[in-house]
């Protein structure tokens, strides 16, 4: 059978007593966000995804907090009726780690709530805003053939863009921009294409100046045009429902939609995944490789079951060149499970593409905490590619947090089913993505060293590392703004701040800021941390911390002390006379907790959520550090 996208697939059919675990839920003492979290995985319709977003919502009202999801408040400005797409919308989120709040407004009032500085809107201070607009709010629904060609888009546009630039100077917020599907209709047939004023060319045009001003404005792009080829655009359009309820397009797709935005604001906060977990047997081949052997398992071309696993293995190779990281968990014997990377002609992963390989006779849900650990990553960090229903079931059962898509019976539609599931979704790709891979392979040649370095010092010293440290600037903009967003376990603050507002801060003469890369023998480890300091409205000899993150995967290489003398260096030039650094405490960053205080500040005032401490710049005395600090492209030193 087909699956179909609009249904779904991916995620498991919804149990026959979710009314009543919802109810259960609303009742609980327990932490509630990991049960919401696990009732927004299955495959949730219009009314079952509304009671899980009341739930939610009266849990949000009541101050209960709601971690691992990660709060994001969402403006809509729609230009068609958006209710039951909203219901939607918070079990979406869950479902990638989000606990969306909605501000909603009425419908066809986009206009008149971005200009106003007093809307409910721009009052929200929301994270991001979704623009819902489509051809016939632009109006580009119908052809125009007197008008000079490009002048309804350029319209169109002017339109677009007044909303997004005063959501942003009137309410801060950034603007999610759809594209826009085209309808199916056409007034010439094939030669539509052909007429620039047409509707589908018209959109057509529209739809590439909706990027470019995405770019331009450090918005963010929701691809709807995508999602109503994929499910149709004879099916997206309702004419019936447009007219009589004014629904933008058919309601049968509303949870597919929500899927779409859930993705995306998962993503916006870094909860995408990041490592690709894969059974061998009947996954990546056709057949057992203990039993049938070599020669006996499908792999290849030639036939059909031989490529569908072909189509495995070339989508794995893909998600692994933009950066996501491929392990293998099998139960199997390591040697025999291995034989087909090394031996196999006909396939195309290899154990070089492989960067945790664990194939044992211990369970799946062990295997998949040793390879989270290894790789020091969140479980939550890793999807699990496995034919056989039982594997999946216990995996959910025991690690909820670990992504388990439902896979059809024919391998065939395994490439697709991954793929369709979006749980690699992007909103930026930078240099130091591509270079992921390479740094996590160069970790275990880390290991090898430090097992048979005398001591740490011995350790750091042979490591050969290199810090460079330099203000913001608009090569590093995109890797800053993704730091900034997902990472939660070394981050003093846990401040986001979106593209655009790292493109400002870059302009900022008051700021102090600092990217900070890392490369050492073994390879560029690239961006791993990110300083942004304000100077203190009260006291203009003092800067406050306002970011201080880092990559979890430096730690214990003193980086941040490098990182603090570099600092240090910035104030002493800048007359400034103290350092002050904030520790808000969140349920993820409690590593951090005494980081100041390791580093030679003192505590002068705090609580459970939030410290206070204050360093003397004059006291400070510049450590004696294992690597070289490059500035801007000039060798420096901390002494």
């Amino acid at each position: 059978m087909r699956p179909l996208f609009s249904a779904l697939p991916w995620l498991p059919e919804i149990p026959a007593d979710f009314q009543a675990q919802c109810r259960a839920l609303s009742k609980s003492e327990l932490p509630p966000g990991p049960a919401i979290q696990h009732l927004a995985g299955f495959r949730l319709d219009v009314p079952k995804s509304a009671s899980l977003a009341r739930v939610a919502s009266r849990f949000r009202a009541a101050g209960r907090d709601l971690t691992p999801l990660s709060h994001f408040r969402l403006g809509i400005l729609a230009g068609a009726t958006f209710d039951l797409i909203v219901d939607c919308i918070p079990a979406a989120g869950a479902r990638h780690g989000i606990d969306v709040e909605v501000v909603q407004t009425p419908y066809d009032h986009v206009i008149q709530q971005a200009l106003d500085p007093r809307s409910e809107t721009n009052l929200a201070r929301a994270d991001a805003v979704l623009v819902a607009v489509d051809h016939r709010w632009l109006n580009l629904d119908r052809a125009d053939l007197v008008a000079a060609p490009g002048e309804m888009v350029a319209s169109a546009m002017h339109r677009l863009r007044s909303v997004v630039e005063a959501l942003r100077e009137h309410g801060g917020a950034p603007a999610i921009l759809q594209t826009v599907p085209a309808p199916a209709q056409s007034l010439f047939g094939s030669f539509d294409w052909r007429v620039r004023n047409s509707v589908r060319a018209m959109i057509d045009d529209a739809n590439h100046a909706i990027g470019s001003l995405a770019e331009e404005t450090g918005s963010y792009i929701l691809d709807i045009a995508t999602l109503a080829d994929r499910v149709g655009t004879d099916t997206w359009f309702d004419p019936v429902q447009w007219m009589s309820y004014k629904f933008p397009f058919s309601a049968e797709f509303f949870p597919c939609y929500a899927e779409i935005l859930g993705r995306l604001l998962g993503s916006i906060r870094g909860k995408a995944r990041k490592c690709l977990v894969l059974d061998l047997d009947n996954t990546l081949w056709g057949g057992v490789i203990g039993d049938d052997g070599l020669d006996g398992i499908r792999i290849g071309q030639g036939n059909a079951v031989g490529e569908a696993f072909h189509a495995v293995q070339h989508f794995a190779l893909q998600l692994r060149s933009r950066g996501v990281m491929l392990a293998v968990c099998s139960k199997n014997d390591d040697q025999v499970a291995r034989s087909p990377f090394r031996e196999h002609p006909e396939m195309l992963l290899r154990e070089e593409h492989i960067t945790m390989f664990q194939a044992n006779w211990i369970d799946k849900p062990a295997n998949l905490q040793a390879i989270a650990k290894t790789l020091n990553i969140g479980l939550d960090a890793l999807v699990l590619l496995d034919d056989n229903p039982a594997e999946r079931a216990q995996v959910r059962a025991a690690l909820p947090m670990v992504a388990v898509p439902e896979l059809p019976e024919d391998p065939s539609w395994y490439a697709w089913t991954l793929g369709a599931a979006g749980y690699f979704e992007a909103v930026g790709y930078s240099a130091d993505d591509a270079l992921r891979v390479a740094s996590y392979s160069a970790d275990a040649k880390r290991a090898v060293v430090m097992a048979t370095s005398r001591d740490l010092g011995d350790y750091l010293s042979s490591l050969d590392m290199v810090l460079t440290v330099a203000p913001f600037d608009a090569q590093g903009r995109q890797r800053i703004a993704q730091l900034i967003n997902k990472t939660n376990q070394f981050n003093l603050t846990t401040r986001r701040y979106t593209e655009a507002e790292v493109a400002a801060m870059e302009m900022n003469s008051s700021l102090f800021t600092m990217q900070v890369r890392l490369r050492d023998r073994f390879g560029d480890l690239g961006m791993i941390g990110v300083i942004i300091c304000r100077r203190s409205i009260s006291q203009e000899s003092t800067w406050e911390i306002d970011t201080w993150l880092m990559s979890c995967r430096v730690l214990g290489r003193k980086v941040e002390e490098g990182m603090l003398a570099t600092v240090v260096t910035a104030a002493r030039k800048a007359g400034v006379e103290t350092l002050v650094g904030i520790y808000r405490s969140t349920a993820k960053n409690g590593m951090v907790s005494d980081h100041y205080a390791k580093l030679g500040f003192d505590l002068v005032e705090g609580s459970n959520d939030q410290r206070r401490f204050e360093l003397a710049v004059s006291r400070h005395l510049m450590p004696n550090s294992p690597f070289r600090i490059v500035r801007q492209g000039e060798e420096a030193n901390t002494e």
